[in-house]
């Protein structure tokens, strides 16, 4: 039903930036959360950022101060912008959205790789 897509990912030296999008096929206020997560070869997921429909944020400890999730409604979009990237930032960057009900399913987009590397 929900189709998450990723954008933006890339090769970027270590110091660089970017910005990752995630464009939603129908309205992201319809979920309790937007998030990015992460998954590196060989290492498991890890949830790097979240956003409510409230605009409340969370941000793992590795990633704080460096990264900012933000979300425009009307675009039906939310983005992470990563700062200060570092080698040990590179995985794949995979979109969330988690429903409000505990009984629903949680969407994912296709992900997009980052690359942090000199």
């Amino acid at each position: 039903q929900v189709q998450l897509v990723e954008s933006g990912g890339g090769l970027v030296q270590p110091g660089g930036s970017l910005r990752l999008s995630c464009q939603a096929s129908g309205s992201i206020s319809r979920f309790y959360a937007m998030g990015w997560y992460r998954q590196a070869s060989g290492k498991q997921r890890e949830v790097v950022a979240t956003i409510t429909s409230a605009n409340s944020t969370t941000y793992a400890d590795s990633v704080k101060g460096r990264f900012t999730i933000s979300r425009d409604n009307a675009k039906n979009t939310v983005y992470l912008e990563m700062n200060s990237l570092k080698p040990e930032d590179t995985a794949v960057y995979y979109c969330n959205a988690s429903p409000f009900s505990v009984g629903w399913q949680d969407y994912w987009g296709q992900g997009t790789q980052v690359t942090v590397s000199s």
